[in-house]
């Protein structure tokens, strides 16, 4: 089996794991956050939606500096989370479903002004993307937590959802 399908059937299910969570996004607690070094609710999902689309610029690139990236603007509603979900989600999908394994192996780079952060394979920067997916939605489920909210199922059953 391909290393790219293997990857394109994980992104998707980061992608409908991820989807459970925004159905049940609080509209009205955009402005929460459980600590003051904590992202703002709105922000931190606005950036899980984002990162989705990084296996797609990873593919299309060889690097990304931060200090070109612009902080985009929160979204605030499930509808908002789900439609850019899909767009970044889609993105990605479809440079995985164009790339080759022989494409992950040369290096992408993340860098500051310039500066050289951290290099890896394309295969290990869509790792990292993916296990960011992770740490971020795991994040979200702290604060849903916090807020009293059920949590879904995301790699079996929550303590919320015992529709096994």
């Amino acid at each position: 089996m391909q290393i790219t399908h293997l990857l394109q059937t994980e992104l998707a299910h980061e992608y409908s794991t991820t989807a459970k969570f925004f159905d049940r996004y609080p509209v009205d607690k955009n402005k929460y956050a459980p600590h003051e070094k904590s992202m703002a609710l709105s922000h931190l999902v606005t950036h899980l939606t984002h990162i989705f689309g990084w296996t797609g610029d990873m593919l299309a690139t060889s690097y990304m500096d931060l200090a070109d990236t612009k902080t985009p603007s929160p979204l605030t509603s499930s509808s908002d989370l789900i439609a850019e979900l899909d767009k970044n989600f889609n993105h990605s999908k479809e440079a995985l479903s164009k790339a080759t394994d022989d494409d992950l192996e040369s290096n992408w780079a993340l860098k500051m002004n310039g500066n050289l952060i951290a290099e890896w394979s394309k295969y290990f920067a869509i790792r990292q993307a993916l296990n960011q997916i992770t740490h971020h939605r795991a994040q979200l489920g702290v604060y849903y937590r916090l807020l009293g909210i059920p949590l879904p199922a995301s790699y079996g059953p929550s303590a919320d959802d015992q529709s096994f």
